[in-house]
């Protein structure tokens, strides 16, 4: 069993570096492919503006929730806290309903989405699934919540200031659910602090 997880974990690492290695960000090539059909598509330079950015807003949010998805299954089977572990499955499956959400606006709205991981994402996942034992626990929970607060960031800023209805109405949606995974997170490692 420990070799499974060993090579699972080794085939993500492997992919990771291979795709931190590679020249173009992913978050780059999405916006450049999103770029060329808003202009392409875009009756004023005003209405191309505002296009691009609710793309670009939800190219870091997309990302941003697959490396929550890909720590939260790792962290699912090595957190040594079961509280974590519990908290890491829940938020596979709200994230993961909500990386459906975010392909099918996308698709809707004609948005390019990463394929893989942006960089900034990717390191952050090598960084923590490189650690074990409580040292994980640590870092993965460190970045949850940090992750967690520039996600709410990210989220209000769209339902306050998008351009588009959908995406405003999704981003005010998906709020009350990051806001119940932060806390959540600020909890468990309050409660480990404590001890």
């Amino acid at each position: 069993m420990k070799t499974r997880y060993l090579l699972a974990g080794t085939i993500a690492l492997m992919t990771g570096l291979a795709s931190c290695n590679s020249k173009t960000d992913s978050k780059d090539s999405a916006q450049e492919q999103n770029e060329r059909r808003i202009e392409s598509m875009a009756i004023t330079d005003s209405s191309a503006k505002a296009k691009e950015t609710d793309a670009n807003s939800v190219i870091e949010i997309a990302s941003g929730n697959m490396m929550e998805v890909e720590l939260a299954k790792v962290a699912a089977w090595k957190a040594t806290s079961p509280k974590i572990k519990e908290l890491a499955k829940m938020i596979v499956k709200e994230h993961s309903n909500t990386s459906k959400e975010i392909k099918k606006l996308a698709s809707d709205k004609n948005i390019v989405l990463p394929k893989s991981l942006i960089n900034k994402h990717q390191e952050l996942v090598i960084d923590v699934t490189a650690e074990n034992g409580k040292n994980f626990d640590k870092k993965y929970m460190d970045v949850l919540l940090e992750d967690h607060k520039e996600d709410i960031e990210k989220f209000q800023v769209l339902a306050d200031q998008g351009n588009d209805a959908e995406l405003k109405a999704f981003a005010s949606k998906a709020l009350p659910v990051l806001i119940k995974h932060k806390e959540l997170a600020e909890e468990i490692e309050k409660e480990s602090n404590n001890k």
